[in-house]
């Protein structure tokens, strides 16, 4: 069974920094998509960055320049990297890992969450 377990989450100043971790286990997690989602209060639940099998990321705009996702195959891991935190970054960040199916889509697995809050 398919399981994420999410850390690193907590309370920092504006202008630090955390890094997310996102151990995954269950399956080959090889040939997965890996990323990171974040909902604010009152807010839909957003793409922040993911990452591809072979390396490829994709960010969103608010994440480019302060954010890096990175993976470790051997560990079946996904790390986010934020640098200078904004208030606006607080939000609850989901773990996600995804593969493509024979019938063209995708099946999809969630973590729970870890909060970040970001203020003085």
């Amino acid at each position: 069974q398919v399981q994420l377990v999410e850390s690193g989450g907590g309370l920092v100043q504006p202008g630090g920094s955390l890094r997310l971790s996102c151990a995954a286990s269950g399956s080959d997690f090889s040939s997965f998509v890996m990323g990171w989602y974040r909902q604010g209060p009152g807010k839909q639940r957003d793409l922040v960055a993911d990452i591809t099998s072979g390396g490829d990321t994709n960010y969103a705009d608010s994440a480019k320049g302060r954010f890096t996702i990175s993976r470790d195959n051997a560990k079946n891991t996904v790390y986010l990297q934020m640098n200078s935190l904004k208030p606006e970054d607080t939000a609850v960040y989901y773990c996600r890992v995804r593969r493509s199916v024979v019938d063209g889509g995708w099946r999809g697995y969630w973590g729970q969450g870890t909060q970040v809050t970001v203020s003085s």
